[in-house]
């Protein structure tokens, strides 16, 4: 007696069926989350490079040089623009900020006798509104860096 083994045609197709779509999606979504992860670390490079441009040429340097410091504006046209590659720079906002008060604690006389401090910090912050290529709503991604005034 000979067993017959029932007949299996098809079987492979239906299986593919039902994985394929499963493993692209995880693939699809792994691609999108990468690009999430290399958005962000643009974003946060570009704080720190706009807020390390911002340290070196602020107030003290300008007095020194005998130029004006740079406004924000000078410093995103500058800095933060031409190194934006892969960003799209309508959805980008920045903020930059100097803080002036006493700490740490050290201070220079003006012409008039007044006390200035010469370490402050700046302050980046940039935002970048990120709508995924293929899912979800936009996402906000946003970083910030703090660096000492060090001319």
């Amino acid at each position: 007696m000979r067993l017959r083994n029932p007949s299996r045609r098809g079987a492979s197709a239906v299986e593919a069926a039902i994985v394929y779509p499963v493993a692209l999606f995880f693939v699809l979504g792994l691609v999108v989350g990468a690009m999430g992860v290399f958005r962000y670390q643009e974003t946060a490079a570009l704080a720190r490079e706009a807020a390390r441009y911002a340290s070196v040429h602020g107030g003290q340097y300008a007095q020194e040089m005998n130029v004006t410091a740079p406004a924000p504006a000078d410093i995103y046209n500058n800095v933060i623009l031409p190194m934006a590659e892969g960003l799209d720079t309508s959805q980008l906002n920045y903020s930059i900020t100097y803080n002036t008060s006493n700490w740490p604690f050290h201070t220079t006389l003006d012409a008039n006798n007044n006390v200035i401090p010469i370490q402050n910090t700046v302050t980046v912050t940039l935002t970048y509104q990120w709508l995924p290529e293929a899912f979800l709503g936009g996402i906000t991604l946003s970083s910030t860096s703090v660096m000492p005034m060090s001319y």
